[in-house]
């Protein structure tokens, strides 16, 4: 069954990053892809590793023929935005991973699907994510391990170079959380201080629902498919799991953090809010004191003694001074200004 879906022109060579022969742990050489079903044909227990950007429909469908993949698996591959998942079709295991690059401390998420068969890896990246020629070589330099394990630990390679990815994006949301929470307390409320809370909070939820289904995904694999990966592998899916967990724990401290940061924020402008009242309730009192004698000689009574005397005026002013005083006082006291 062909992809029933639209081509778009694009460079093969560019989606394309690798196409490697492996036999008894070792790299045989590069090979095309119209070459896959012919080398899988001789039963020498070799393997191939294909990795590809972005590709098109042909290129999928080449592969579809070469590898005899499940149409939906494909169709998947094709469109991304899939969630993190782990489907088996016959022999063979379709798996899907949220990959993520940090950039000027936003999150940029991408995806990696992944074919897994008896004796071929397929990785298909889409989005943020670095090449996984890293994880190849680092295989390479293990060839007894890679001939043991064959293409499953061609997929440990690949989750584990994934998962540490996630440590330095950790590393730097710590940092940047660090200076968030020293300018909470600089004195002065900054809506940019806030906005950055929120969108540390926001993609760190987002990194959380693309880490965590890892860990059951693995270990489905290894309850439910242990014949997918080779026994010597799975050791070394155990110590993936266990770099996922602790992602997943140091994502949800940062986002209890985060979440505490924000409430003393909110806790912080309503307690200067309220001194910024009690000032005004403060003056406002002070003024009240000379407001209310004066009007009292704002009345049109006729009958007022003291407007008569010689020291009346002084004596006015002198009481509306000493009242303010005592007033200004008792206020500073009850640091009210």
């Amino acid at each position: 069954m062909s992809l029933p879906l639209p081509t778009r022109p694009a460079d093969r060579a560019a989606m394309v990053r690798a196409c490697v022969h492996y036999r008894d742990g070792r790299k045989v050489g590069d090979i095309p892809l119209e070459a896959i079903s012919d080398v899988l044909a001789v039963p020498d227990g070799s393997f191939v590793w294909v990795g590809l950007y972005e590709p098109d429909a042909d290129l999928l469908r080449t592969l579809q023929e070469e590898f005899g993949l499940h149409p939906l698996a494909v169709e998947d591959a094709l469109k991304a935005h899939q969630r993190p998942k782990l489907e088996a079709y016959g022999d063979a295991v379709f798996l899907v991973l949220h990959t993520a690059q940090a950039d000027q401390c936003r999150i940029a998420l991408g995806e990696t699907h992944v074919f897994l068969g008896p004796r071929y890896l397929v990785t298909v990246r889409h989005g943020a994510s670095l090449p996984y020629a890293t994880a190849r070589e680092r295989c390479e330099q293990h060839p007894d391990l890679l001939q043991a394990g064959g293409a499953g630990f061609g997929l440990y390679a690949v989750l584990d170079y994934a998962v540490d990815n996630y440590f330095p994006i950790v590393e730097q949301y710590r940092a940047e959380l660090d200076v968030l929470e020293r300018d909470l307390f600089d004195g002065e409320f900054n809506a940019e201080t806030v906005r950055r809370l929120y969108d540390l909070k926001r993609d760190l939820t987002r990194l959380r629902l693309s880490v965590s289904p890892l860990a059951d995904m693995l270990g489905q694999m290894q309850r439910g498919h242990p014949s997918m990966v080779d026994e010597v592998v799975h050791p070394y899916l155990r110590d993936v799991v266990d770099h996922v967990l602790r992602v997943n724990e140091a994502i949800d401290t940062m986002r209890e953090m985060l979440g505490a940061a924000l409430s003393v924020n909110l806790s912080l402008v309503a307690a200067r809010q309220g001194e910024v009242v009690k000032r005004l309730a403060g003056w406002a009192a002070l003024l009240a004191v000379p407001t209310l004698i004066a009007s009292w000689y704002g009345m049109n009574f006729t009958h007022m003694p003291e407007l008569h005397g010689r020291y009346s005026y002084a004596v006015l002013v002198g009481v509306v001074v000493v009242a303010a005083g005592l007033l200004y006082r008792l206020l500073k006291k009850a640091r009210w200004l």
